[in-house]
This record gives structure tokens, C-alpha cells and sequence, in this order.
């Protein structure tokens, strides 16, 4: 097996080109994690916004995602979070996910959060497991450089500021949520599910994104629930995609094998159903 990638060099490939897929992880569960990270894709995200992980979880989560071999991002509470992306930098993680980002100011704060003085205001310790394979002096000499820093893009508030963050230095990624820019724009409310996702507002916001970021050759960032709209944003220079999360997968694969389950069963005479589940 090849040397992994450094994350300046993991920013660089998608700055040329290069696409990175992966998925966030949502079910605080190291072994799901472990799994993931050898099943292919680039980076695992774990989501600490919005699933049950306490710093304890995180650190066997980011070891076990380390152990595949997959890039590992961090979504905190937000660019006010200092405890957590402190937490999550030592115990390891390549990246964080800042989210809810609605200034300029904001996007600072987050930024510094993530650098090493001169760069930025974060604490040096030692031993930590981000230092056991450089060692001190390793690490963190190169760690402004190898952090990747996502800003999550998904207020109306972001879009109107977004000329001035995404020219804020230090950002590396500004990541498209799309769910949350709709509620924020008050698109659930104006169209039918799921027609705000192709609505001209949000098509003219993700437009304005897309303009900025490439201005300031920052990397472009989304998440997709599943496969079919990957192609589109690959072609509108999104290089960092999710396409759902470790749960989303498992509801997924087990809706897929339930039909097939119902169809074999029909056939044989000995017809079975699903239970009733909003889900699959």
C-alpha cells in the first residue's frame, strides 16, 4: 500500500481535478466507521453536529478510520466551537467542518480555531496522537498547511455574505448544504418536495457559491443524498462529494434486499411483506 496522501496533498488533487467521495458517519459507532473506511471511498466525516459522539467515541472513531486508510473530517457545533475542533484536531482528524457560517468574522474565528500561531490561535500540546507519527516538531511545523478547512455554506445570510468569506484566508472548502439553505431561504414553504431542489433560487444561489469559490480557488464541497445528481455537480466543479451517510447506506441496502425478499417470496408461493416503516 502507497503512502497516504498528505492533506496538502489531498486539497491540491481536487484544486487540479481530482474528485474525493465519502460519506458522513452519524452512528457514533467506531466499528461502522472501521468498515467504511476500507470500503473505497476518500474521506469519512464524522458528524458530531448531529449525531451522539462525545470526545471519547470521536478518538476510537477517528483510530478506526485511520485504520483504512481514509481521510478523516470532524463537523463541529460551529465556528464557535473551540473545545471541539481543538478536541478533534489532537485526537487526529485531517479536516473540520465548520458549519451554520453566516459572516466573514465568523469564517475568521473558525479559521483560527484550526491554525497554529502565526496562522491562527490553536493550543500546542504534546503527546497527542496527531503527533505520534511526526512526532512534535513533525506535526506541527506542517499542520497549517495539511488541515483541511470546510466552511459549510447553508444560510441565506451565507450567500449574501459569500463574496467576503469566501475570501477569507485559510479557508480551503466551502460545502454546499443544500437542505438548510432551502429551510433558510424559505423555499420548503414556497415549492412541493422536491422541487426547491431545482428551484431557479437555489439555483442562482449555488451559482453565486460556485463564482466566489473559483475566484478565490477555494474547493467546492456538497452533500448528496445518493448518486444521481453526482454527475451534475462534477460538472459544476464540485470535487469533495458526499453521497449520504453510514446510515442512509444501511437503510438503503436493507430497503434493496427487503424487495428482493418480497419479489422471491411472491414468486415462491409463500408471499411475505415488509413490516410498515416510513424509512424503506
Amino acid at each position: 500500500m502507497s503512502e497516504p496522501l498528505t492533506g496538502a496533498e489531498f486539497k491540491q488533487q481536487m484544486r487540479e481535478g481530482t474528485p474525493k467521495m465519502g460519506l458522513f458517519v452519524n452512528s457514533h459507532s467506531p466499528t461502522v466507521a472501521e468498515q467504511l473506511a476500507h470500503s473505497g471511498y476518500d474521506w469519512l466525516l464524522v458528524d458530531c453536529q448531529h449525531g451522539p459522539m462525545g470526545f471519547e467515541k470521536l478518538s476510537t472513531m477517528l483510530a478506526a478510520i485511520s485504520s483504512g486508510g481514509a481521510k478523516s473530517m470532524v463537523r463541529v457545533a460551529g465556528f464557535h466551537d473551540r473545545v471541539g475542533i481543538q478536541q478533534a484536531l489532537d485526537l487526529g482528524a485531517d479536516g473540520i467542518l465548520v458549519p451554520y457560517i453566516n459572516t466573514a468574522e465568523e469564517a475568521r474565528q473558525a479559521v483560527s480555531c484550526c491554525l497554529y500561531p502565526m496562522g491562527g490561535t490553536r493550543s500546542v500540546y504534546f503527546p497527542q496522537r496527531c503527533t505520534n507519527k511526526a512526532g512534535l516538531l513533525g506535526y506541527v511545523g506542517n499542520a497549517n498547511k495539511n488541515i483541511i478547512i470546510a466552511l459549510q455554506v447553508e444560510t441565506a445570510a451565507c450567500i449574501e455574505n459569500i463574496e467576503e468569506i469566501a475570501a477569507v484566508q485559510g479557508v480551503d472548502m466551502l460545502f454546499l448544504g443544500q437542505n438548510d439553505l432551502c429551510m433558510s431561504m424559505g423555499l420548503y414553504e414556497k415549492y412541493e418536495f422536491p422541487h426547491m431542489y431545482t428551484s431557479p433560487e437555489l439555483g442562482a444561489a449555488t451559482d453565486k457559491l460556485i463564482a466566489h469559490a473559483q475566484k478565490n480557488n477555494v474547493i467546492l464541497g456538497i452533500f448528496l443524498f445518493g448518486t444521481s445528481r453526482v454527475g451534475e455537480f462534477l460538472g459544476k466543479g464540485f470535487r469533495f462529494l458526499s453521497v449520504g451517510n453510514d446510515l442512509h447506506h444501511i437503510l438503503t441496502q436493507a430497503g434493496a434486499y427487503v424487495k428482493d425478499m418480497e419479489g422471491i417470496s411472491e414468486a415462491s408461493g409463500s408471499t411475505w411483506k415488509k413490516r410498515p416503516s416510513a424509512l424503506v
